[in-house]
């Protein structure tokens, strides 16, 4: 890990810049945890299936319910200046003690799907001041290395994320609440940590307040436009494939006589391989810039997602490996969109821009995430997940534009 240098003149910074990577693998370490319960409900579909009898429409809104309750909240949050309000590392521990409780709730006795879909809208509402808050206190640690940094946050997050597959195998994947247990006490023990040891950093500043007003000034910035293209397509396939590869996963692995609880393992490893290719992709993108690594990235996440498919049912090695390949690229330039939008808006701008960014972002994915079961039935895996393809082809060509544009110069450091 990098050693702690002040990142600006003066001995005034430089002592609490010694604190910089302890306090950032802290956040790192609240954000796995307190990530948990996003795809909690989704790792137990299967059991959740037999037990409520649900469709496919309603297994994909047991996950578009949290995307959509996510978007509310970062409005929500933005609109009412949270962030500014409210220290940030309790507005991070409480956020992550509502997200426990809502997944609790769910195993209590007598709650039905008519009951979780709104329990899940409120987990999304509660994460909505996770990682928000936690990308503001990762800015305040980190200048010339942001593109490290939020990497490792994003990192962080992938990895809870994937957390609940590996609770699901390691529970016997058959019942369910047990999973929902954990991940719920892994979200209070996140809050926990980020209140007792989290801190922002010297370069704390109120962040802006979103205004509507200039909404518009964003949307019209070309550079800005391009580096929003390229989010999108990357978000086009990053939940689509985080919500639905555990179970094509686990139904390859059914036609090719292999015992569910290797797909739920597989599923963990699938999703958390994106932990390390988050940050890796932000060691390099500090040294080779952002366009360049996004580029990579998309090319490698959408070139598995054309080919998987079509080893559906085959040998199951290779399918993980695939599988593997996918999950480390499919994330791995997720934080560079975030830090290129925050390098070229302009700074009173920047909790607009973000704002809008991963709201737009999100609310892509409530389309996305519904359209593959659909597809799947009626062109298969092959097709369904060849047309979250389109995603990165859009990416690819905005990274492109914008890493011939004269404003590349300001990304990484003049390393567009």
């Amino acid at each position: 890990m990098p050693t702690a240098l002040p990142e600006v003149e003066g001995a005034q910074e430089s002592a609490p810049l010694r604190h910089k990577w302890s306090t950032l693998l802290l956040l790192a370490l609240a954000e796995l945890l307190a990530m948990g319960p996003w795809f909690s409900a989704s790792a137990v579909v299967p059991a959740l299936s037999v037990e409520w009898n649900l469709t496919p429409t309603m297994q994909a809104w047991l996950t578009m319910s949290v995307q959509a309750g996510f978007v509310v909240g970062a409005f929500g949050s933005a609109l009412l200046n949270l962030a500014d309000r409210v220290p940030a590392r309790w507005l991070f521990a409480g956020a992550a003690g509502g997200a426990a409780l809502a997944t609790a709730l769910i195993t209590a006795p007598g709650v039905s799907p008519i009951l979780a879909l709104p329990l899940r809208f409120l987990t999304g509402m509660a994460l909505a001041g996770v990682y928000p808050v936690g990308m503001k206190i990762t800015a305040t640690w980190t200048r010339r290395d942001r593109g490290l940094g939020i990497g490792l946050l994003v990192g962080a997050l992938t990895i809870g994320k994937a957390g609940p597959h590996l609770l699901n195998a390691l529970g016997g994947v058959g019942d369910w609440r047990p999973v929902l247990w954990l991940a719920a006490v892994m979200a209070a023990l996140g809050g926990l940590v980020a209140a007792l040891f989290v801190r922002e950093g010297p370069y704390a500043a109120a962040a802006p307040r979103f205004r509507w007003r200039h909404a518009g000034e964003v949307l019209q910035d070309r550079n800005l436009l391009l580096a929003n293209l390229g989010y999108l397509g990357h978000m086009w396939e990053l939940y689509a494939m985080w919500a639905w590869a555990p179970l094509f996963l686990l139904a390859s692995y059914q036609v090719a006589g292999v015992d569910p609880v290797w797909a739920s393992v597989a599923a963990f490893a699938v999703i958390g391989a994106g932990g390390l290719g988050s940050l890796l992709a932000g060691i390099l993108a500090d040294r080779v810039g952002r366009t360049r690594v996004a580029i990579g990235s998309l090319l490698t996440s959408g070139g598995c997602a054309l080919a998987i498919g079509w080893l559906y049912g085959g040998n199951p090695a290779l399918v993980t490996l695939l599988a593997l390949v996918w999950g480390f690229a499919v994330v791995a330039d997720s934080a560079q969109f975030l830090a290129a939008v925050s390098e070229l808006c302009r700074s009173e701008y920047t909790g607009t821009a973000l704002t809008l960014q991963t709201s737009l972002g999100f609310l892509l994915t409530l389309f996305t995430i519904w359209m593959v079961p659909p597809l799947v039935g009626l062109i298969g895996w092959t097709g369904a997940f060849a047309a979250l393809a389109l995603g990165p082809v859009c990416g690819i060509w905005a990274m492109l534009r914008l890493r011939r544009s004269p404003a590349a110069a300001r990304l990484a450091g003049g390393r567009g």
